[in-house]
């Protein structure tokens, strides 16, 4: 072999990238070194166009709390409480557990008026009906999935299985963030997980850094996120520098882009040691609004959630979800929505308040629901007879969510379902029309904001999805 020709097959793949300035990994690596944009894959992004909403607090109620009990005040159910349903409730239809021929339900609460929208609301949400004309009740949702954990993932990801972003890491992917200290997804648990688990804030396909970040009201707020004991940062930003060479030179030898998210995350989580513990201790707020949401320091509620999500939103945060478990009421659903109201009403009403009262709410929407509603129909023990504490089935063909802020129509109904709550009436809105709404309230084209993945292009609304126009200020 020529001298020349051993000494050209002697360089290495390593070699030659690191070597050239040329190829993704001298590229990659160059881009984070110079510190631009592409080496914080979640630097803020301008919009398509001028958004409404910066920000966007999800409450999700785990299990679909019933919306013929909360909103959709239907007296026609009264007249046939006890009866058989009608026939068109049951041919040709799928339920989780109802089985023959279910009875007819009323709703046993009392239901008013409220502001001067006159929104309809259930005498168990006192709190949230004190803020009343601030909402946009859609009467008409409606879903594909008629199980918790597939139409969960259908609510989150617009898909009703796993593999699929979550809304908040396409939020995060089309916009970044606006702090470098702290994730710019961030989930809030109260209770349980839910049914689909982490999926439902994965980034799937996309790049891992807009996976949505779980922080714990208890403990550590994120795990790991402290030093070791005995450990000081000093001794951890040695780790850090060394891992994160390490990185780099793994970077330009195979440019993959995971590492350089890679090197960015344990870099964000050091800046996280002190920016988490001061957002977390909600002790530092004045008196009158821990009163306001009912929030204690040091517990776990979902009033201190949504006191944290408020705080989180301040500090330049792009997604926050609440997750609040425990609204699959198949039986017992008198005492178990009632107490579950008590759980939620103060605090997301105070949410509303406290973001107008700062001046967020125009600029931030808040979102409420589940991910299905329940029928009409009394689900017993025995799938359809007599019982002193029924409940209700899942019910996807009709339910009701609320919007607020972020440049929703305030004060509004849209949609509605016919005299018995049971089949839409007027105006649909499937899962997709709604994320292409709130895609849209951010400035962001759901049509255009898409990721390229094993061969063709995918967004969140799929190949569906029409923004309700009427719903946007």
């Amino acid at each position: 072999m020529h001298p020349l020709e051993a000494h050209l097959h002697a360089v290495t793949r390593r070699t030659f990238l690191q070597k050239s300035g040329v190829g993704l990994g001298a590229i990659a690596l160059g881009s984070l070194l110079r510190g631009t944009a592409a080496a914080n894959p979640l630097a803020a992004r301008a919009a398509h166009f001028a958004p409404r909403a910066k920000r966007v607090i999800y409450l999700h109620m785990v299990g679909a709390p019933s919306q013929l009990d909360l909103f959709d005040h239907k007296p026609a159910l009264e007249k046939f409480d006890g009866q058989l349903c009608p026939e068109d409730f049951i041919k040709g239809k799928r339920f989780a557990f109802l089985r023959g021929h279910p009875k007819i339900a009323a709703s046993r609460y009392a239901f008013a008026r409220h502001g001067r929208s006159g929104a309809v609301i259930s005498e168990l949400l006192p709190h949230l009906a004190g803020v009343a004309d601030e909402l946009a009740f859609v009467k008409s949702m409606h879903t594909d999935e008629f199980n918790h954990a597939p139409a969960q993932l259908m609510f989150h990801t617009g898909f009703g299985r796993p593999g699929r972003p979550s809304a908040g890491s396409w939020v995060t992917y089309g916009l970044g963030s606006e702090n470098a200290d702290l994730p710019a997804y961030v989930v809030l648990q109260s209770g349980p997980l839910a049914g689909a688990g982490t999926s439902l804030w994965s980034a799937g396909f996309l790049p891992s850094v807009h996976q949505g970040v779980p922080f714990r009201s208890g403990g550590d707020a994120v795990f790991f996120l402290g030093n070791p004991p005995d450990h000081t940062p000093a001794d951890r930003r040695q780790v850090l520098d060394t891992v994160r060479d390490l990185n780099r030179a793994q970077l330009a030898d195979v440019g993959d882009p995971e590492i350089a998210t890679r090197i960015e995350q344990y870099e964000l989580a050091f800046r996280m040691q002190t920016a988490v513990p001061e957002l977390m201790d909600i002790s530092r707020e004045p008196a009158s609004t821990l009163e306001l949401y009912g929030a204690e320091p040091g517990k776990a509620s979902f009033a201190n959630n949504c006191l944290l999500a408020r705080r989180l939103i301040e500090r330049g945060v792009r997604m926050v979800q609440l997750y609040d478990a425990d609204w699959d009421h198949h039986a017992n659903l008198d005492a178990r929505l009632r107490t579950k109201c008590r759980d939620v009403d103060r605090g997301m009403a105070a949410l509303i308040r406290d973001l107008r009262q700062r001046g967020l709410l125009d600029d931030t929407l808040v979102v409420w629901g589940g991910e299905f509603g329940r029928t009409a129909m009394a689900q017993t023990d025995s799938g359809n007879g007599t019982s002193t504490q029924p409940g209700r089935d899942h019910h996807k063909d009709a339910y009701t969510i609320w919007l607020a802020g972020g440049g929703v129509k305030p004060g509004v109904t849209y949609g509605a379902t016919d005299d018995m709550g049971y089949h839409l009436a007027e105006n649909p809105v499937h899962v997709h029309d709604l994320n292409a709404t709130i895609l849209h309230l951010l400035g962001l084209d759901h049509e255009r904001l898409t990721f390229r993945y094993q061969g063709r292009d995918y967004r969140l609304t799929d190949v569906h999805g029409h923004v309700v126009k009427d719903l946007l200020a």
